[in-house]
């Protein structure tokens, strides 16, 4: 990484207390985590309160990574987050993000901000840098929707993860832009990215009786409870939608101003090629994860159609061959790298009932 590069830093000071006068969403939607079982809404909050549970769930304020040995303690199928830009690639651990949810940094010179909610499984990427000032994130310990609130340390405005939005406080209406990322198995993202960095064991957080904390995953099992309508804490039911199972894990590209999503969740490993806001995209999914990412389908000015044999992508233009990150690996297009289009991996409630007019891909709709 670039020396001369800013660094991220934990802030010195505490917020400012949120404006609760200007808001996008009810206070009493917004219920803190006590940690005992039990929840208190923002509209009954104390400030005292407030205080007390902020960043009881510690982000990530100076993350320290190791190389790509440093994951060895993960196995195979173990699902990370994975960013990279400028010829450098970045892992996180879901099971690491289990106990911190929010990290930030600076990566390829931009102010980058890792999420993970846990109780929805929203794995999302955003640009921290809004109308030219680098925001700070942290942990309310509060939730809505099932889903977390972020705050930030600069106006200490309250952010809904899933959109990446601001719901309550000085800058609510605002929306940070998402970033290309990847939501794939420890095992798929080594083998695209064999010098990627990984997150270190070393953050901040003491080992229990001398093994490793992130060791563990509290939440096997957890999509079926969602599918059930089991919820961690409370969702409208307005918002749901049985089109797919709640807990199914779905990805969802944005295109413009377009929303799209496509289940992965039980579904076997295969190519979707689309078109959103007239620009043509291939989704390559894989089961195992399960994950899928999504990539724009020009390669310099050849449009390309793709199709899967054999558990092998290959466009029909040129019979190149493309590995899961848009690369292709061999044939006359060897070399060249697809763009990743923006996208969030969630659980189908938490996306739908944030975004009611999102699009579900159906495969009558393929052109």
């Amino acid at each position: 990484m670039n020396d001369d590069a800013p660094r991220p830093m934990a802030p010195r000071v505490s917020p400012p207390k949120v404006d609760r006068d200007i808001r996008s969403v009810e206070l009493n939607e917004i219920l803190f985590d006590t940690f005992r079982g039990g929840f208190i809404p923002l509209a009954e909050a104390s400030d005292e309160t407030v205080e007390g549970l902020r960043d009881a769930i510690r982000p990530i304020y100076e993350p320290k990574y190791d190389d790509v040995s440093g994951g060895n303690w993960l196995r195979s199928d173990d699902l990370v987050i994975g960013y990279a830009t400028d010829g450098e690639a970045f892992a996180y651990p879901i099971k690491m993000l289990n106990l911190h949810e929010i990290i930030n940094d600076f990566i390829g010179g931009k102010a980058v901000l890792i999420t993970y909610c846990p109780l929805c499984a929203s794995a999302v990427v955003y640009n921290r840098e809004l109308d030219g000032d680098v925001l700070v994130f942290g942990n309310t310990s509060a939730l809505h929707e099932s889903d977390m609130i972020m705050y930030d340390h600069n106006t200490g405005s309250y952010w809904f993860q899933v959109l990446g939005e601001a719901v309550v406080g000085e800058l609510t209406g605002k929306r940070m832009d998402l970033l290309p990322s990847q939501t794939v198995t420890w095992a798929e993202w080594k083998k695209l990215h064999p010098d990627t960095k990984i997150l270190a064991l070393d953050q901040g957080i003491r080992p229990i009786r001398n093994t490793n904390p992130y060791d563990r995953d509290s939440f096997v099992g957890y999509e079926d409870r969602v599918s059930s309508g089991r919820f961690a804490f409370p969702v409208t039911e307005s918002k749901l939608d049985d089109r797919l199972r709640f807990g199914d894990m779905v990805l969802t590209v944005q295109v413009g101003e377009t929303h799209k999503a496509y289940a992965l969740t039980g579904m076997p490993n295969r190519v979707i090629n689309d078109e959103i806001e007239g620009r043509a995209i291939v989704m390559i999914a894989r089961s195992d994860g399960p994950s899928g990412s999504a990539f724009f389908s020009l390669a310099g000015d050849q449009l390309l159609a793709f199709r899967i044999t054999d558990d092998v992508v290959e466009d029909l233009e040129t019979k190149s061959r493309w590995d899961v990150s848009g690369f292709a690996v061999s044939g006359p297009l060897a070399g060249t790298q697809l763009e990743l289009v923006p996208s969030r991996t969630s659980m189908w409630f938490s996306v739908i009932g944030a975004l009611p007019d999102l699009i579900l891909y159906d495969e009558a709709d393929t052109p």
